[in-house]
């Protein structure tokens, strides 16, 4: 038998070989990307992602929710957990801040429990245990056994609609329990129809109030075995004295064989119910369960094989592609099969398929790396993508900030919506219309609250005084605005991305107004303290000042310290330099955030401010450039090494596998870029800095059949410093090459060593 295996092993190397030869493209189709992701990399710590069942940039996201409220549940997921509530059908990745958790389906053996179980508790009545040791996740595909109905749950997807499967013993009392109350973060249910339409087919819709303020959902769910059921509507207390809320949930009953599949295919539209009907009967027209679970592994691994690497280390090469299956979770698709989707003004559109909106933008942490990376890799969706924020600005009034479900949530700073489109333009990626989009970048610049449809609670988050003040008088004083120093920091660079596009545009005095505006970070540099400081609008600094003190969102930096956020001058390192008084003392002050005590003090520290080396946070997006910093003053081999102690102490294959929020793709971004070996300090600027590349050879697949392959010689763990730098047979004397010089195809090939070359 082994001479058998053997003679097998040979001829299927031979076969594969001569594959190779006569077409690389199919040995390169052929290349199961998707086995090396672990989707529970992330659902530990602090990460906030989820395993579930999706496809890249899905609708619909079918995932277990193994808990309802607080920090760690905005996945619904987390992996201390025991417990499964059941399998809801929209979720965030990574996100700080919880929603979504939508159209909960739950299978059942025995009494149907449904009593309020307190707002106190994680978990719904008809809860089941389960064990990690019965649970599978992979891309496209999810599955748990409940311990308590034992039932084998499996979960699918197509774009806009999941199949699950379900094995139950024999039972005359087996069912289901649908939950249409039921939310991640107990949300406010403002609105909610439950509908059974047959003896197979439910359909539903409701309004949630919550970080969304209008948040729309539409279901529709088909079964492949007919049911009986019990409508529950009557309002339901959480706790014995607590206010009534409204209840939609409904109970399905059925008889079972041995390891009897039921089959549910379920659709949904924030546009309406025939919407989510439509969306079902488009994409999964019959119950061919393994078919779905096949066609979506293969989608994924279109998505993976964007990059290839080579490396011994199967933890790296896991982390790799776990992270790049991140990064094509989010933004979700929001047009229905039939092309209509839910606009920001809340109303109904009639757009194109061939042309979808997309929705969840988490700007102030993607367009640090995660938009870089899709000018890399998919250009034309990173141009989707703007499409979308042009439209959704079109309808609204203004860019979004933080975009969830058509809805303004005026969550976090900036207007990066202008960094997006200038990185995009400058790259070469103009496939949206120039005109409109440099336009609107002026609008968001502006204080103006005017004409912008959004809650007026949100109001005052989405169009800041602060712009106001940066206008008036050049800086944002912080006795009139929270957060005063991170957003000026950010309007600067934001408006320097401006500057960028009038010049461009050829408006020659809107480009100096908004070159002045890009230089506007030098009024908040303090130099007797040598940190990046509150000003008040008299001209004094904010007293007392400690560079270590949080206050999470009530001070004058966000999500992070003075010691973070003094940094964050991505477009102008060379006049931070001269800020700092020269390259001499730009290093010392830059050495010392790396050794400084990573204590930190304040009344509400951020927890956002994690993964610290001395004062540095790579948990938190601030901080992710700074490592590049030392490129910029003749220090690359301090760049070297610090990118090596992130890789290698800050990402782990593990479910605690991610320093801080995974926040919609952009710490596995950076992940990606710097372990083939390089990252894009100022996006908006097309050049790459070069740090350490952790792969022997990566290879990147581009736009029009091109390639660019990174080749690492003498690479191992030991070897951490770059040695000598060669693009397309030229070296280089400088740690940085241009996107073009990538796009246009060819090889970057870096000697490493065991010393640094100083």
């Amino acid at each position: 038998m082994k001479n058998m295996k053997s003679i097998a092993k040979q001829a299927s190397a031979f076969l594969l070989l001569g594959m190779a030869v006569c077409s690389c493209t199919y040995v390169l189709q052929q290349q199961d990307h998707a086995s090396y992701v672990n989707p529970f990399i992330g659902t530990g710590g602090h990460g906030h992602t989820y395993p579930g069942a999706v496809v890249p940039n899905g609708m619909i996201q079918p995932s277990p929710d193994t808990r309802i409220y607080q920090w760690d549940a905005c996945s619904g997921y987390y992996y201390a957990d025991s417990t499964i509530n059941g399998f809801s059908h929209t979720h965030l990745n990574g996100t700080g801040c919880g929603d979504y958790g939508d159209v909960l389906l739950m299978p059942t053996v025995g009494q149907q429990s449904y009593q309020a179980m307190g707002t106190e508790s994680q978990q719904m009545a008809y809860a089941s245990a389960f064990s990690h040791e019965n649970e599978t996740a992979e891309p496209g595909y999810y599955s748990v056994y409940l311990d308590r109905y034992q039932v084998k749950a499996e979960l699918s997807a197509t774009k806009r609609a999941a199949i699950h499967r379900y094995t139950f013993p024999k039972a005359a009392d087996a069912g289901f329990i649908l939950d249409l109350d039921y939310s991640l973060q107990r949300q406010t249910n403002e609105d909610m129809v439950l509908e059974v339409i047959s003896d197979t087919e439910i359909r539903g819709h409701k309004k949630t109030v919550y970080w969304a303020f209008d948040q729309y959902i539409n279901f529709y769910a088909k079964f492949s075995k007919p049911f009986t059921y019990t409508l529950v509507t009557d309002s339901m207390a959480l706790d014995a004295d607590g206010p009534l809320l409204p209840t939609a949930k409904v109970l399905l009953q059925f008889e079972t064989g041995e390891n009897e599949q039921v089959l549910v295919k379920v659709g949904v539209s924030a546009v309406d119910m025939d919407g989510a009907r439509k969306n079902v009967e488009a994409e999964i027209p019959g119950w061919d369960f393994d078919g779905v679970k096949k066609a979506a592994r293969q989608s994924w691994n279109d998505y993976l094989s964007k990059i290839d690497i080579e490396t011994e280390n199967a933890d790296q090469r896991t982390m790799f592609y776990t992270a790049l299956y991140h990064t094509g979770v989010q933004p979700n698709l929001f047009t229905d099969a039939d092309g209509r989707y839910l606009g920001m003004d809340l109303k109904p559109h009639q757009g194109s398929v061939d042309q979808p909106v997309y929705t969840i933008f988490s700007l102030w942490d993607t367009f640090r790396a995660y938009h870089p990376l899709m000018t890399i890799i998919d250009p034309d969706l990173n141009e989707a993508f703007i499409r979308s924020l042009l439209l959704k600005q079109r309808e609204g009034g203004v860019f979004p900030m933080w975009e969830l479900a058509g809805n303004y949530t005026g969550t976090m700073i900036g207007y990066h919506a202008a960094s997006v489109i200038t990185d995009a333009y400058m790259k070469g990626a103009r496939n949206f219309d120039v005109k409109e989009a440099y336009q609107a970048c002026l609008r968001a610049a502006e204080y103006d609250t005017t004409g912008i449809k959004c809650p007026p609670l949100v109001l005052p988050h989405l169009m800041p005084q602060a712009k106001y003040w940066k206008n008036k008088i050049g800086y944002v004083p912080c006795d009139k605005d929270n957060e005063a120093v991170a957003k000026a920091l950010e309007y600067a660079y934001d408006d320097w991305c401006i500057s960028v596009l009038a010049g461009e545009q050829g408006d020659a005095a809107n480009q100096q107004k908004y070159a002045e505006f890009g230089k506007g970070y030098k009024h908040y540099f303090d130099l007797s303290t040598r940190f990046m400081r509150g000003l008040d609008s008299e001209g004094n600094w904010r007293t007392p000042f400690n560079p270590r003190s949080s206050n999470h969102r009530s001070d004058d930096y966000c999500e992070g310290t003075a010691w973070q956020w003094t940094w964050f001058v991505p477009h102008d390192v060379e006049g931070l330099v001269d800020l700092m008084g020269g390259r001499e003392a730009f290093i010392g002050k830059l050495d010392s955030l790396f050794t400084a005590n990573s204590a930190l003090e304040g009344e509400l520290v951020s927890a956002d401010i994690s993964g610290l080396i001395g004062q540095y946070a790579h948990g938190n997006e601030p901080s992710h450039h700074i490592t590049h910093l030392y490129n910029y003053v003749g220090q690359s081999y301090k760049t070297q090494e610090l990118v090596d102690e992130v890789l290698h102490t800050l990402y782990f294959n593990d479910p605690n596998g991610l320093s801080g929020n995974e926040d919609c793709g952009q710490m596995s971004a950076w992940y990606i870029l710097n372990a083939m070996g390089f990252y894009q300090v100022c996006p908006g600027k097309p050049v790459y800095s070069i740090g350490r590349p952790l792969f022997d050879k990566a290879t990147i697949h581009l736009k029009g059949g091109k390639t660019f392959t990174i080749v690492t010689h003498n690479n191992s763990r030991e070897n951490k410093y770059v040695q000598k730098m060669v693009l397309n047979g030229k070296e280089l004397n400088a740690p940085f090459f241009a996107h073009q010089d990538m796009i246009d195809g060819g090889t970057l090939e870096l000697t490493m060593g065991g010393e640094p070359l100083k």
